[in-house]
């Protein structure tokens, strides 16, 4: 018998316990029968002002997920999404494979993630050259050029806005992200992505699209609408960027 209210599919998600954005998003972007349930993923040190504390950080992740997955299975989910993308970036390509794979090995589903979420969507708009804002520290960006490099993308700028802690993400302002967006862009940008789920980003990445002509990627609309298409949910969804309201 299908869930009550999920009665299309239950999506675990999986997010670090620091992060305020990434499920209050989702619930915006909701679409009618599918679900979203939180699985935290504990964060004992949320520091992460310099290299080392962004190295210490996802240090935890990899410690608590497997208990987080467990968590969260309970619900009996149909799918899993990744709701921190620092982790999905880390180890280029192949690093993205291994998370998924051990996602599966861990829950038997598949998952959705920030990084194959932006391939995707940068490939659905035909774009090559790209601007990126990012939370990280300078070994964080290091990690999201790598990726999209051996992808075959060009970096052109990227953005590091160099949170002190997990939390502090949340608190960048729009007048923040906006000046970012525009210290990337540029004629020689086909398309900006915006990395870090604790970045909200959805709503203005929308707007932004209108003044400056080309695709924002928000990197919670581009893993929800990848979750979305993966389980074959063609919904529009407006307010969240091209992406979504179009593909």
């Amino acid at each position: 018998m299908p869930d009550i209210l999920g009665w299309r599919a239950k999506f675990g998600v999986l997010a670090p316990s620091t992060n305020t954005v990434v499920e209050a998003d989702l619930t915006r972007m909701a679409v009618p029968g599918v679900t979203a349930h939180i699985g935290r993923i504990h964060i004992r040190d949320q520091h992460m002002g310099d290299d080392a504390g962004m190295e210490r950080l996802l240090d935890q992740i990899r410690d608590e997920i497997v208990a987080a997955c467990e968590r969260v299975l309970t619900c009996e989910p149909d799918y899993m999404v990744m709701g921190m993308s620092a982790e999905t970036f880390w180890g280029g390509v192949e690093g993205n494979k291994r998370f998924v794979r051990q996602i599966h090995e861990v829950t038997g589903l598949q998952v959705a993630t920030g990084a194959e979420a932006c391939r995707r969507a940068l490939e659905q708009s035909g774009a090559h050259r790209i601007g990126v804002v990012t939370p990280y520290q300078a070994v964080g960006d290091e990690n999201v050029v790598r990726f999209f490099g051996e992808l075959g993308f060009e970096v052109r700028r990227i953005r590091g806005l160099r949170c002190p802690t997990a939390v502090s993400i949340a608190h960048v302002s729009e007048d923040e992200l906006r000046a970012a967006l525009l210290e990337v862009d540029g004629d020689d940008v086909d398309a900006i992505v915006q990395c870090g789920t604790n970045l909200s980003m959805v709503r203005l990445a929308d707007e932004a699209e209108r003044w400056l002509g080309k695709p924002v990627l928000a990197i919670n609309a581009a893993i929800w609408w990848m979750a979305l298409r993966d389980n074959g949910f063609t919904d529009r969804i407006d307010g969240a960027g091209s992406l979504l309201r179009e593909h």
